[in-house]
């Protein structure tokens, strides 16, 4: 099985900024700073802190695929994110 793309996490991420994806919390508290959402069937554990999204730990695909930081080397996905695309994603954050 072949690992997600930080740029299929962007996708993703971009997707729920766009409203054409709904983006939910899976966890009710974030927990040391993380924090668990769902986008489609997508889970990805986010790195926050206060209303400012800074990484994408981790990230599931509907079909199973996993990606970390680690595997997408030096280019997170949030680091993808336009400014306006940022914005909008911590916006749903705190409204989710």
């Amino acid at each position: 099985m072949t690992t997600l793309t930080a740029r299929e996490v962007y996708q993703c991420l971009r997707d729920a900024a766009l409203g054409i994806r709904p983006l939910q919390r899976l966890g009710l508290q974030p927990v040391h700073g993380l924090l668990e959402v769902g986008i489609e069937g997508w889970q990805l554990t986010l790195d926050v802190t206060g209303n400012s999204l800074h990484h994408c730990l981790r990230g599931q695909s509907p079909d199973g695929r996993v990606g970390t930081c680690d595997s997408w080397q030096r280019t997170d996905p949030v680091s993808l994110l336009s400014t306006w695309e940022l914005a909008q994603v911590e916006r749903l954050l705190k409204d989710a």
